[in-house]
């Protein structure tokens, strides 16, 4: 199964071939580039120029020797640790033209994208059973997107837009001309420097064909860095379809219930709490062990505030969303989700009062880059007079929360949890099952994609080991 990923958007994509690349019966090596002339691509290499149309593929003649540089890649984009960086691919180069930029391809077989994806999404020292865990959920994930992406009808809205509301989510289905992208909308995929690891190589051996099912349905698998102590509901973060597998969980070994955090004097509880939880910890080997060096970067992630005085705050969200809310006088959270997320939240001005969400628009709108997480409670400070002067949010968790949390199950594999053990916990009622012969038949009605159980399937649930919770 091969698959296709977006790594590059740009007005001009320069690369560095490493040995023997073809397209149809020409070949290619060494330094190029592609820029957009007019109506035209044209393609700079050592012999010269020549002009290409989109979709222009080169294969490399050797794929076991052979692999490519991208240079000037941009990661986290719009996120606090953005920055840019050259890398390493195996697999052939595709360029695209979308209009607004071009856009740099890789297409390569799924196994191998996981070597990459599992180490670029945390660190290739990490533990071999957390690997092995996000190796599972990332193969899971993958397949579900190209199942939906079949799925999809002309209809298909991701965005509510009118004077008095902006409700939007993202997601894959934002990608027209590819499968997935390589960065944090999707899934973080760096290219090979960083996938060779011993233990990153094992981790994909061993769950080789390992895929998450609930029921028949191969599971739309998700993870955030931080929970916060308790993980989201899918439909509260993205469409409103009830995933019960993507659920509310309590990140502890005991379970212990928590209050109902979509209640607003519950949240502030919560969130103003340091409860004893999986992804509560200072442990730097474990947050080494987890997270990449840039990720490193953040250190306050379980909880967390910013401040802003209401002229910057003000002046932010005109920036971020493009709307002129005047003054802003008042942050009034409407719903929270299960984990004290704010899904909707009106923002009142001067000018106006509008309704946002989902909690990424929230994010978003609120922060020069991304707020962590929309988990967070509004402390306002007024002046003599009783007029709001600045806004202080204080915050719970890192990134949407849903599904398995990445420092939490890092906290889990060192205290001794399997993998199969650490997805039970955050995937409830799932089982987990192996596609052979590279091939998984699913039988849908909506879908002429065949991605499900037969018969060729090895049955196996991840709660087939005894529980520690």
């Amino acid at each position: 199964m091969n698959l296709s990923v977006g790594i590059l958007f740009a007005p001009c994509i320069k690369f560095r071939l490493n040995g023997i690349y073809r397209n149809e019966e020409q070949t290619y090596t060494g330094e190029c580039s592609v820029i957009k002339n007019e109506e035209a691509l044209i393609l700079q290499t050592s012999a010269g120029q020549q002009t290409i149309s989109s979709g222009f593929t080169l294969t490399p003649d050797d794929h076991e020797q052979a692999d490519f540089d991208l240079l000037d890649v941009v990661i986290g984009i719009h996120f606090h640790w953005e920055r840019t960086e050259n890398q390493k691919f195996k697999g052939a180069l595709q360029i695209l033209d979308e209009q607004q930029y071009l856009t740099a391809v890789n297409i390569l077989p799924l196994e191998d994208y996981l070597l990459s994806v599992i180490s670029s999404e945390m660190s290739a020292t990490s533990s071999l059973e957390l690997l092995k865990a996000h190796a599972v959920i990332s193969r899971s994930w993958l397949i579900a997107q190209k199942v939906k992406k079949e799925r999809l009808t002309a209809d298909y809205q991701s965005c509510l837009r009118d004077e008095n509301q902006y409700i939007r989510w993202f997601d894959r289905e934002d990608h027209d001309h590819f499968d997935v992208c390589a960065d944090d909308h999707c899934q973080r995929y760096q290219g090979i420097s960083k996938a060779y690891t011993p233990a990153v190589q094992q981790a994909i051996e061993a769950t080789r064909g390992e895929v998450l099912l609930y029921g028949e349905e191969i599971c739309d698998a998700r993870f955030s860095k931080c929970c916060g102590g308790v993980s989201e509901r899918f439909d509260n973060t993205w469409e409103p379809v009830n995933h019960p597998y993507l659920t509310k969980v309590i990140d502890s070994a005991s379970l212990t219930p928590v209050p109902d955090l979509s209640r607003e004097e519950h949240a502030k509880a919560w969130i103003t709490s340091a409860p004893d939880v999986f992804c509560n910890t200072r442990d730097k080997q474990v947050l080494s062990n987890v997270l990449n060096d840039y990720d490193q970067e953040t250190q306050d992630f379980f909880r967390w505030q910013i401040s802003y005085t209401t002229e910057e705050l003000s002046a932010l969200v005109k920036t971020k969303l493009g709307i002129d809310f005047g003054i802003i006088h008042a942050l009034e959270p409407l719903q929270r989700g299960v984990s004290g997320r704010i899904i909707r939240l009106r923002i009142s001005g001067s000018k106006k009062s509008m309704v946002i969400g989902k909690e990424l628009i929230i994010r978003k709108a609120l922060s020069p880059s991304h707020l962590y997480s929309s988990a967070f409670i509004i402390e306002t400070e007024k002046n003599s007079s009783g007029t709001p002067v600045r806004f202080t949010l204080k915050g719970a968790g890192w990134g949407h929360g849903v599904g398995l949390c990445q420092i939490g199950a890092a906290v889990m594999s060192a205290k001794g949890y399997n993998y199969k053990e650490i997805l039970t916990h955050y995937f409830p009622g799932t089982k987990i099952e192996t596609i052979e012969n590279g091939e998984l038949k699913i039988e849908n009605e909506n879908s002429s994609v065949s991605f499900a159980a037969t018969s060729s399937i090895n049955r196996g649930g991840a709660g087939d080991s005894s529980q520690k919770r």
